[in-house]
């Protein structure tokens, strides 16, 4: 589930939870609705993190390339 599927449950959620009067029986839409938003917020929360330690910053221009020739080692 990626950011945007989270946003929907989300959003989802709050509709079912504040935006509807609607009762079935045996079901409590307004609590399905609030679990709706809480899975969406820790699915967000979890990919984001996720994407953050992903990000890898590429050395920058200026820093030496350190090549190592295997040529000049001897053989064990």
């Amino acid at each position: 589930m990626g950011i945007g599927g989270c946003i929907i449950l989300i959003g989802v959620g709050a509709i079912v939870t504040f935006a509807t009067d609607w009762h079935v029986s045996g079901v409590n839409l307004p609590l399905a609705g609030l679990i709706m938003m809480a899975v969406g917020l820790i699915g967000l929360v979890s990919y984001v993190s996720i994407l953050k330690r992903r990000r890898v910053e590429p050395p920058s221009p200026g820093a030496p390339v350190i090549e190592i020739d295997d040529r000049s080692r001897p053989y064990r």
